[in-house]
């Protein structure tokens, strides 16, 4: 499976990519996407509807996949469209893509919004030190 494509599948078990048209729509809309891309065999409707979901704020993009090849990489039978919602598994997907020059302004705008994206909160709160389980007491 090509590289891109993996990380579709990594976006489909984290929760951090909508499938299809109706599910793209709703995440642009709520201002979630950050990546909408359109299989190359989908419909030219398709890619408009995909182009009025972005809006000029969201980075749209027309990958070399069929429709097959994108449902195969997510476990359906077909996919025209989908969107990410994480930035930084979108910056990977395009940076998988190996077309820098052809994606060089949705290259920047993922770069940007995956270093604004809040960063999980790894530091240990004061007084949170894990305490040893009691010994299980044992009975003669």
């Amino acid at each position: 499976m090509d590289k891109a494509l993996g990380y579709m599948a990594l976006a489909r078990k984290a929760g951090r990519i909508e499938l299809g048209e109706e599910p793209t729509g709703a995440a642009a809309a709520a201002r979630k996407a950050c990546l909408i891309l359109v299989a190359s065999d989908g419909a030219e409707h398709t890619w408009r509807r995909a182009n009025s979901f972005a809006a000029g704020e969201i980075s749209c993009i027309r990958v070399n996949f069929t429709k097959e090849q994108l449902g195969q990489a997510i476990g359906r039978e077909s996919l025209a469209m989908a969107a990410f919602t994480d930035a930084a598994l979108a910056l990977a997907f395009v940076r998988a893509l190996n077309e820098p020059q052809t994606f060089a302004r949705e290259l920047a705008a993922l770069e940007e919004d995956s270093q604004r994206a809040p960063k999980a909160n790894t530091k240990k709160r004061p007084g949170s030190k894990r305490r040893p389980r009691p010994a299980a007491k044992k009975e003669h």
